[in-house]
C-alpha cells in the first residue's frame, strides 16, 4: 500500500472515535478529561495494530495462502460492523468521569485497529508507520470530536461514521474483487 492509502485507512479508522467523541463532547467533559481521552485513544491506536500485526504474521506463516483476500474480508467486516453500529451511537451517551471509563472508551474505539493490524501484518506493511498514522489521526479526530461536540449535532457524528464505513467497504471490496 502507498502512503495515501494508509492515510485513508487511518482516517477511516478514526471515524468511530470521532463520532463517539462528538457525542461525549456534548455532555461537557472537562478539558483535562478531553486531553486524557484523546491521548488514550491515540496510544491505543498505536499499539493495537502492532499487536494485530504480530497475530497477522503468525497467520501468514501458518495458515493463509492469499493474504490479500483476508485483508478484503477484514476491511469489509469492519465496514459492516461500523455501519450496523451507527444506530447504537445515541444509546452510548453517558459521561466519562474516571480513568476506567476513559480506558474502556479508548479500547472500544481502537479494537478495529487490532483487526486492521492483522490485515496489515498479512500484507507485510511497515506496521510502525501504520501505528504512527493511526495514532496521529485518531488522536486528532478524537480531540476534534470532543471539542466540537458541544457545537455539532449527533447527526453529524453518524455521518462521519457512515463516511468512514463506506471508505473501508470500498477498500475491502477492492481487495476482494482483485484477489478472488
Amino acid at each position: 500500500m502507498n502512503l495515501g492509502q494508509l492515510i485513508i485507512i487511518s482516517i477511516s479508522l478514526s471515524m468511530d472515535a470521532f463520532s463517539l467523541a462528538i457525542i461525549y463532547g456534548t455532555v461537557g467533559l472537562e478539558k483535562k478529561m478531553t486531553n486524557l481521552l484523546s491521548a488514550m485513544v491515540g496510544t491505543f491506536h498505536f499499539f493495537m495494530p502492532i499487536l494485530g500485526s504480530v497475530v497477522g504474521l503468525f497467520l501468514l506463516e501458518s495458515f493463509i495462502p492469499n493474504p490479500d483476500l483476508l485483508i478484503g474480508i477484514i476491511f469489509t467486516i469492519l465496514a459492516c460492523e461500523m455501519l450496523f453500529g451507527i444506530k447504537d451511537l445515541n444509546n452510548n451517551k453517558t459521561s466519562i468521569t474516571g480513568i476506567y471509563q476513559a480506558l474502556l472508551f479508548a479500547f472500544s474505539v481502537s479494537i478495529d485497529s487490532f483487526s486492521m493490524g492483522i490485515g496489515l501484518g498479512l500484507h507485510e506493511e511497515n506496521i510502525v508507520l501504520c501505528g504512527l498514522l493511526f495514532s496521529t489521526f485518531s488522536f486528532l479526530f478524537t480531540k476534534l470530536g470532543l471539542d466540537f461536540g458541544r457545537k455539532l449535532t449527533i447527526k453529524f457524528g453518524k455521518l462521519a461514521n457512515i463516511v468512514g464505513s463506506i471508505i473501508l467497504l470500498i477498500l475491502g471490496i477492492k481487495y476482494l474483487i482483485f484477489n478472488v
